[in-house]
C-alpha cells in the first residue's frame, strides 16, 4: 500500500481529532497544524502509533510556518477555517483571513514543495438556497454568506492548478455529527441531541426545513478513502458528501425516539428558512462511497458519551461551542 506523507490544517478540529487516527491506523504519516484553541488533548484517547503524528502548533496564515510544515509532505488535507456563519460574523475580517486570503499561498507553497495530492474541505452551503428537490454538483454556485462565497472561491483557486501533477479534489460536506475527542455541540443533530440529554427538551424553530446530515465516522472514512483513489478518478472532481436528508422536524422526532417520552418537543417560528436538500449520487457513482452510518447512530454515540462523562458541562463550556471559545480567546 502507499503510505502518504500527510499535511492536515486544522487536524485537530472536530473532523479532524477522529480523522488523524484513522490516516495513521491505514500506514500513513500524518502533521497537524493547528491552533489547538479546543484543547491540546484531542488525540489522547486515539488508538493510533503516535509516532507517526508530528504536532505543529501555529496559525496556517503564517506562510513560513506552512512553508516549514510541508517539508517532507505529499498530500494535503485542508480542513482548517473558521466553520460555519454565526462564528465567521462573529469576526468577518478573521474569517477572511483564515478562509479565503491565506488560500492560495497554501496551495502554491504546496505545489512548491513537491504535493501530488491536496483535497479541499468546502461546504454544501455553496450551493445557497435552491428550489430543486436535489442539489448536484453541475448547479450554479450562490452562496448567500461570506463564509460560503469564499469557500466557493477557493475551489476555483484550488482547480486553477490542477494539473498532471498536481491532483485536486474538492469536497462538499453537509453537516457533520456524532462524537469526536475534539466535540461540537453548535450543529444541528448535536445541539438537538445535547438539549435532550441535559434539559429534556428539545426546541426546534421552523421544523419544515431540510438539514443534509452525515455522521463522522463517514466524513472522516471518505477522507481516507481519496488517499488511496486512483488519481485518474479523483483528479480535478468536485463531490457533494451527504446521507440523510431530513427536516429539522424529523430529527427532533428521531431524537425523540431515542430518548423517550420524557423528552418534550418545543416548535417556535422562526425567519431562518434556509432548506437544502443535497445529491450524493455523483460521488458513489464516481468512486462507489456511500455513508452506513445513521443519524440515529451518531445520537445514540452522543447520548452514551454524555451519559460515560465524556462531555462534562456539555451546556456551558466553550471548548463545545466555536463562538464562545472565539470570544474567550479573543482571536484576531
Amino acid at each position: 500500500m502507499l503510505k502518504r506523507n500527510i499535511l492536515v490544517t486544522g487536524g485537530a478540529g472536530y473532523v479532524g481529532a477522529v480523522l488523524i487516527p484513522k490516516l495513521i491506523n491505514a500506514g500513513h504519516s500524518v502533521r497537524v497544524v493547528d491552533l489547538f484553541m479546543y484543547g491540546e488533548d484531542v488525540f489522547n484517547e486515539s488508538n493510533c502509533d503516535k509516532t507517526n503524528l508530528d504536532i505543529v502548533k501555529g496559525d496556517i496564515r503564517d506562510l513560513g510556518l506552512i512553508k516549514k510544515s510541508l517539508e517532507g509532505i505529499d498530500t494535503v488535507i485542508h480542513l482548517a477555517c473558521i466553520s460555519n456563519d454565526p462564528s465567521f460574523d462573529l469576526n468577518p475580517s478573521l474569517g477572511k483571513s483564515i478562509n479565503l486570503s491565506c488560500f492560495r499561498p497554501l496551495v502554491e507553497a504546496s505545489i512548491d514543495a513537491g504535493v501530488n495530492r491536496f483535497v479541499y474541505a468546502s461546504s454544501s452551503s455553496v450551493y445557497g438556497v435552491k428550489d430543486e428537490p436535489n442539489v448536484h454538483e453541475d448547479m450554479t454556485l450562490e452562496p448567500l454568506t461570506d463564509y460560503s462565497r469564499f469557500k466557493a472561491e477557493c475551489e476555483k483557486i484550488l482547480l486553477e492548478y490542477e494539473s498532471e501533477n498536481f491532483t485536486t479534489t474538492i469536497i462538499r460536506p453537509a453537516t457533520v455529527c456524532g462524537y469526536s475527542p475534539r466535540q461540537r455541540l453548535d450543529v444541528i443533530v448535536n445541539i438537538l441531541t445535547n438539549h435532550a440529554h441535559h434539559n429534556k427538551k428539545i426546541k426546534v424553530f421552523g421544523g419544515e426545513q431540510k438539514r443534509p446530515n452525515i455522521h463522522i465516522q463517514d466524513m472522516t472514512d471518505l477522507y481516507v478513502k481519496l488517499m488511496v483513489e486512483d488519481k485518474k478518478k479523483i483528479s480535478g472532481k468536485t463531490w457533494n458528501a451527504g446521507y440523510e436528508n431530513h427536516t429539522v422536524n424529523e430529527l427532533a422526532e428521531s431524537i425523540h425516539n431515542i430518548f423517550g417520552d420524557s423528552i418534550e418537543i418545543q416548535k417556535t417560528e422562526t425567519d431562518d428558512n434556509r432548506s437544502y436538500h443535497v445529491s450524493s449520487e455523483k460521488i458513489s457513482k464516481d468512486i462507489g462511497f456511500k455513508p452506513t452510518h445513521s443519524i440515529e447512530e451518531a445520537v445514540k454515540e452522543l447520548k452514551k458519551a454524555f451519559e460515560a462523562g465524556k462531555l462534562p458541562n456539555a451546556m456551558e463550556d466553550p471548548r463545545y461551542y466555536n463562538i464562545k471559545t472565539m470570544k474567550s480567546i479573543n482571536l484576531v
